[in-house]
């Protein structure tokens, strides 16, 4: 077994229960952790033998380009199409944060983290 982090990706989206938020967008970050068996391809040296994280990061891109009003439904997006995309990924962590979130006070982020397995 072996873990793949892919972390502090950056991305601007427009998520939010309230319509400037969807309209204007703001800032996000993305970190995710996939759990796999990476035996195979430390012996072979090949690319398909692992979990890809150029898959990871444009999974991670497309999902979050869709509007939604909670991050949990980003969240759980993401994880379906990993867990559909990739059979050798077991478990997978992701944490979605909205950075300077509009809540009436000096926040850096809020973030959700959602994990799923099979």
């Amino acid at each position: 077994m072996g873990i793949i982090k892919v972390e502090n990706i950056r991305v601007f989206a427009h998520h939010g229960c309230l319509k400037e938020e969807t309209k204007i967008g703001s800032d996000y970050r993305v970190d995710l952790e996939v759990k796999a068996n990476l035996q195979e391809s430390a012996k072979t040296d090949k690319l398909s033998d692992t979990v890809d994280y150029v898959f990871l990061n444009r999974v991670i891109k497309e999902e979050m380009d869709i509007p939604s009003q909670l991050l949990e439904t980003v969240a759980k997006r993401i994880l379906n199409r990993i867990f559909s995309e990739d059979s050798l990924v077991t478990k997978a962590t992701v944490w979605v944060s909205k950075l300077n979130p509009p809540i009436g006070g000096d926040v850096a982020k809020v973030t959700i983290k959602m994990s799923e397995k099979r």
